[in-house]
């Protein structure tokens, strides 16, 4: 899929029509993949989720591959987008902003629990898309803690090791008590992983 028809990137609607019905496909897209995986998905049984035109499906995408890869990309977007307003409101809150981003991450993981099923077929389906999303994650947590450091709420120079340790606590804790358990007071799950932070992070 380097350079194939299933490799090119959706085309973008250029009316607001267009972006709904892009949308419905990539929701039905989520759920269908979430809920079949993306070999026993098909084209046919998007669309019908949809309630959209199959022609109205290549319109925007070239392939099944195709829109898998847009939704990875589109997922990973979702989660910056759930958790950035949380982080606005802790701008100045250094590893505090972290125990924020996870509650926000943990409460998306229990409303979409398709994004673990679909991130982890895209190490085989999209392996670029699926190394993008861990890289552009990775970085963005990095980002914050380096500012976090800059104003002096750090107590060591943070390089890609916490970054990617806090990823992966973020990761496994949604897997475990975002989708696994749909109970868990997640306020006490985000607060006892921040906990562990300020011991190893804060002065």
């Amino acid at each position: 899929m380097d350079g194939s028809a299933a490799a090119r990137s959706p085309r973008e609607p250029r009316t607001e029509r267009g972006r709904r019905t892009q949308r419905a496909i990539l929701d039905a897209a989520a759920a269908e993949f979430g809920e079949k995986g993306f070999h026993d998905s098909s084209i046919v049984s998007i669309t019908i989720r949809a309630g959209v035109a199959l022609g109205s499906f290549y319109t925007y995408f070239e392939s099944k591959e195709a829109l898998f890869k847009a939704l990875v990309a589109d997922m990973s977007g979702r989660v910056r987008d759930y958790v950035a307003p949380v982080l606005r409101e802790h701008s100045r809150g250094g590893v505090e902003a972290e125990g924020a981003a996870l509650h926000a991450f943990l409460d998306f993981a229990r409303h979409n629990k398709e994004i673990y099923r679909i991130i982890d077929e895209a190490e085989f389906v999209a392996p670029e898309d699926w190394r993008a999303h861990y890289l552009t994650t990775a970085a963005r947590i990095l980002e914050r803690l380096q500012a976090a450091r800059a104003r002096g709420e750090l107590a060591v120079e943070p390089d890609e090791v916490p970054a990617w340790a806090i990823m992966g606590v973020n990761v496994f804790l949604g897997l475990r008590l975002g989708v696994m358990d749909g109970h868990a007071d997640l306020g006490r799950v985000a607060a006892t992983a921040n906990a562990l932070l300020k011991d190893g992070l804060g002065r």
